[in-house]
C-alpha cells in the first residue's frame, strides 16, 4: 500500500469527484465477486470509487480490507463512498501520475 501526501489526496479525490462508483457494496457484504471486481477495476482504471448501501457503520474496515487485498491506497471517505487508488502496473496505462 502506498502513502499518499495530502496534495496527492487531494489531486485525487478531484479526479473521483467526476466518476461514478462502479462497485457497489449490498446485501452479500464483502463477496468473493465485489473482491474481484474491486480487483478488475482498480486494474483498468486506478481510480475506483466504491458505494456502500448497505454495511454503513462498517464502510472504514471494509475499504481497509479491500485495500488489504488489492494492493491498493484509501484515498479518502465521503459520506458512504470510498475512493480507492492503484497506480497501474503497465507505465502505458497510468492516468493519474502522482
Amino acid at each position: 500500500m502506498k502513502q499518499l501526501t495530502s496534495s496527492q489526496r487531494k489531486i485525487l479525490s478531484a479526479a473521483a469527484s467526476k466518476l461514478n462508483a462502479l462497485v457497489i457494496v449490498g446485501q452479500s457484504g464483502l463477496s468473493e465477486g465485489i473482491m474481484k471486481k474491486c480487483a478488475e477495476c482498480l486494474e483498468s482504471h486506478e481510480l475506483l470509487k466504491i458505494k456502500f448501501n448497505e454495511f454503513k457503520e462498517e464502510k472504514i474496515s471494509f475499504a481497509e480490507e479491500i485495500c488489504k487485498k488489492t494492493d491498493a491506497t484509501l484515498v479518502r471517505i465521503i459520506g458512504n463512498t470510498a475512493i480507492l487508488f492503484k497506480e497501474s502496473s503497465d507505465k502505458e496505462k497510468q492516468k493519474h501520475l502522482i
